[in-house]
């Protein structure tokens, strides 16, 4: 029978596998970086910033992980981002050393719209999350901003609390020298919260005109956005973004003012920008979307995330560059450009970093790894395990309705594979998806094997093969190969190669990235067992 299986795979046209199956990575071997870097392999062969001799390499956080916002509690370091449409959202990560990385888990469950940029701040003990969405039907299909928060970072946190700031993104929360509570904002402006910093007073307020850039820089847009703030000798600091978070990749930068009061009036850094990418031929594009952090052991840093040159599709990577204080009481960011190895900060304890991809579904990764694409409120309930095995309920009849189950990758070249059985009236496969619009991928039915490219249905083939199927695919920077196979030992090329270096924000929109997924639509379910990840080392 299983010879039979294999013997049906000829029927499709399809070519024997050209490379022998990768040996998994091994921790501490070189990953398979662009030409002059240096990146240590982590689990799986993931790129890893800690290169094992005091220093790192950018990105600390690989992949999308945008806008970040991040919080020093003690020895602790506590860091979220931008999760967007992807749900259980708000992924809290854990350091000791700003370098290496653990998640804690996820703080949003609700999905309560477009997730961007948010806030992770503790006041009198309390952690607080400040949350903008776009277009969120919970909010009656507006724009707003919420607020979630919790005794312990590993939650529970509380429902979102809707605050009613439907024209301004990126809160920074800020307490001034008499104890009150803001919120600052984009354009400019910031807004008085309550107290217990669960509601808004009053309305906002314009206390601020960021320094402007020459007319002839080639900028998205000046959209100044992401203000926080830092209080420290004396002064508070405004840092802020403008230029467009994408566009061009010299346009996003970071800019700086100063304040003896929170009330203002603010002066600008004579130097600005203090952070900008100067050519499309350095590593990191559209850098910006910065905050201060203190160090282990007293020295600065600051977060702040951009573009890997030529991998648009990996969206906004988070990287760490260190921050000096200069006589005239501003501040100067280091690193250049962040294309070669920095030393570490001090006094830090380095501690595991990253996350397993590969899934042998023994335990629940939902909100750690996997996340629905802009899920219904009942999306959980598709998921069930049970022996090894994920069982995916169908939905919709399409990957673009079916609110595919997501990961995030961070490297240049990987691929992912897994055994899935469907039952009748189930399609099943794997994806490389941006959104409902763009997308590809390979699924199968008892009676056909169906390419999707570009967001659509491409092509349709007769499948001998049934109701089960090993797939895999590899995204080899932007080429991506599929293969198949009967019983997951003898696989075989399929004959469609896709190119996916256009499937990012600059084509499509929506400050997305390109992440690998299984989707099931249709009726019934797919059964699916032994998802791997990994990085190939040829």
């Amino acid at each position: 029978m299983l010879a039979n299986r294999r013997d049906a795979l000829k029927s499709l046209g399809i070519a024997p596998l050209a490379l022998g199956a990768p040996a998994a990575a091994h921790a501490g071997t070189p990953a398979h970086p662009t030409p002059g870097a240096t990146w240590r392999a982590g689990l799986e062969g993931q790129r890893k910033a800690d290169l094992g001799n005091g220093t790192f390499l950018n990105p600390i956080l690989a992949g999308d992980h945008p806008d970040p916002s991040i919080l020093k509690d003690g020895a602790d370091y506590y860091l979220t981002y931008s999760t967007f449409d992807a749900y259980p959202g708000l992924l809290i990560w854990h350091s000791r050393d700003l370098v290496n990385w653990k998640p804690v888990g996820p703080a949003l469950v609700k999905n309560i719209g477009s997730v961007w940029a948010p806030e992770l701040c503790k006041h009198q003990g309390r952690y607080y999350i400040y949350i903008p969405t776009r277009k969120s039907a919970a909010a009656g299909s507006r724009n707003t901003s919420w607020v979630i928060w919790a005794d312990r970072i590993e939650g529970p946190w509380s429902a979102p609390v809707d605050l009613d700031l439907p024209n301004h993104i990126d809160p920074g929360h800020a307490v001034g020298e008499d104890g009150s509570r803001w919120l600052f904002l984009s354009d400019g402006d910031r807004v008085r919260l309550s107290d217990d910093g669960l509601s808004t007073v009053g309305k906002p307020e314009h206390i601020y005109d960021p320094w402007r850039y020459p007319d002839d820089w080639d900028c998205e847009a000046f959209s100044p956005e992401g203000p926080k703030i830092t209080r420290h000798g004396g002064y508070f600091y405004m840092i802020l973004a403008i230029g467009g978070t994408a566009g061009p990749p010299t346009g996003h930068m970071v800019i700086a003012a100063r304040s003896r009061s929170i009330h203002g009036p603010w002066q600008h850094h004579p130097r600005n920008p203090l952070v900008r990418t100067g050519s499309a031929q350095e590593r990191w594009w559209s850098r910006g979307h910065a905050t201060l952090v203190e160090g282990p052991g007293g020295d600065w840093w600051s977060v702040y995330h951009g573009y890997e040159n030529g991998f648009w599709t990996l969206g906004r990577q988070t990287l760490l560059a260190p921050v000096s204080w200069t006589g005239d009481h501003w501040l100067e960011f280091g690193g250049g450009d962040l294309s070669r190895p920095l030393p570490k900060p001090r006094g830090g304890q380095a501690g595991p970093h990253g996350l397993a991809l590969s899934d042998d579904f023994s335990t629940d990764k939902h909100g750690i790894q996997w996340s629905f694409f802009n899920p219904a409120p009942d999306e959980a309930l598709r998921l069930r395990r049970a022996d090894g095995t994920l069982h995916l309920a169908a939905r919709g009849a399409a990957p673009s309705t079916s609110s595919p189950l997501l990961l995030m990758a961070g490297d240049q070249d990987y691929e992912f594979e897994c055994e899935i059985d469907v039952e009748p009236g189930a399609r099943a496969g794997l994806v490389l998806f941006y959104d409902s619009s763009l997308y590809c991928g390979v699924s199968f039915d008892a009676e056909t094997i169906v390419t999707h490219k570009y967001g659509i249905e491409h092509s349709r083939y007769r499948n001998p093969l049934g109701r089960r199927l090993f797939i895999r695919m590899r995204n080899m920077r932007h080429i991506v190969r599929v293969h198949l196979s009967a019983d997951g030992k003898d696989w075989k090329r399929f004959e469609r190669t896709f190119e996916v270096s256009g499937y990012h924000h600059n084509v499509r929109g929506g400050f997305l990235a390109l992440r690998p997924g299984i989707f099931v639509a249709g009726k019934g379910e797919a059964h699916i067992r032994g998802f791997r990840y990994r990085v190939p080392q040829s």
